[in-house]
């Protein structure tokens, strides 16, 4: 069984596909550990995959995935993670701005320390655009870690290194590949961050746009509610729902009384609306609540899903006491 499992997903990277095994080969051979390398082609349109097959025929520890269209990187790397057997799994990008040098030192801080469950990569010295890259990169590296408060520098930054055990307990679906850490803590897991090398684009093109500013906002308010409210869902709607019962069943309460001891004519008035409408959603928003309580259950209790995971730890046999 390998001890490192190194899972790089690649897209349209047919340039820079032999320079990456050279380069991980270079950085992992040395050490001595059994490990693997995983590319994940995530439906390139280039020569990537056919390059990928040619390459994996001359190393043994290279494994090739072809999915079988573009489904984005979380999607890759989630390929890969189903696939990953190594007790410690690496994640970096395929073009060849991490360098797999740094490899090994992320593999001896979580060797050299149990309580350490993922070392994220920083890219403190980054060799990217200023102003379409970086300071925008910045942006979200702050706004992610006042939501999320688990604070990095750099979330952006592919190069990671997590124990198996951890990886293995997360799923990723759309856009959330730059929210592992997150996740990762969410599940008890111990973070740190290092700075790691960091080089410039010499082949292919970046397939990072604009767009990406507003998916990462969108899953910026999935991830800030499954932290907070996955195993409560009620908690999440059931506040709102309370404050518009009790603000429109005063109001009927109030007109009612207007038109039993007043005689007044309500028929019309917008108050009516106001607390009618109110006291509907209320009602729907509680009712949403109990929705998601059902499906935290559905979700875990078939499968025997756990809601947490726990350390290794020694048990002893149990002896019948002397007498």
């Amino acid at each position: 069984m390998p001890k490192v499992s190194i899972v790089i997903p690649v897209y349209n990277e047919e340039a820079n596909i032999a320079g990456l095994v050279d380069q991980v080969s270079a950085a992992l051979l040395p050490t001595g550990w059994a490990f693997e390398l995983l590319l994940i082609d995530d439906g390139s349109r280039d020569g990537t995959a056919a390059a990928m097959r040619r390459l994996s025929e001359h190393f043994p520890w290279l494994h090739c995935i072809f999915l079988i269209r573009n489904y984005g990187q979380s999607t890759a790397l989630q390929a890969g993670f189903d696939h990953a057997e190594g007790d410690y799994i690496v994640t970096l990008d395929g073009d060849l701005q991490n360098d797999p040098a740094d490899i090994p030192t992320l593999i001896e801080l979580l060797e050299s320390d149990s309580e350490i469950d993922c070392v994220s990569g920083w890219r403190k010295s980054r060799q990217d655009a200023a102003i379409s890259r970086r300071l925008p990169s910045q942006i979200a590296n702050a706004l992610i870690s006042k939501v999320t408060r688990v604070a990095l520098h750099d979330y952006g930054c592919a190069l990671k290194a997590y124990r198996s055990s951890i990886i293995k307990s997360l799923r990723l679906y759309g856009e959330l590949h730059r929210f592992i850490p997150a996740l990762a803590v969410e599940v008890g897991a111990k973070i740190v961050e290092v700075p790691v090398n960091h080089r410039p684009r010499v082949a292919g093109v970046s397939k990072y746009g604009i767009d990406r500013t507003i998916r990462v906002l969108l899953d910026l308010l999935w991830i800030r509610f499954t932290m907070r409210f996955l195993h409560r869902p009620i908690h999440a709607f059931g506040g709102i729902a309370f404050a518009m019962l009790a603000f429109g069943l005063g109001i009927l309460a109030w007109l009612t009384a207007e038109k039993i001891f007043l005689d007044a004519d309500i028929g019309g008035r917008p108050l009516l609306m106001l607390g009618v409408l109110l006291t509907l959603v209320g009602v729907q928003l509680l009712a949403t609540g109990l929705i998601g309580e059902l499906l935290v259950r559905i979700y875990h209790e078939p499968q025997g899903r756990r809601q947490y995971l726990v350390k290794p730890s020694v048990r002893r046999p149990w002896k019948p006491p002397a007498a």
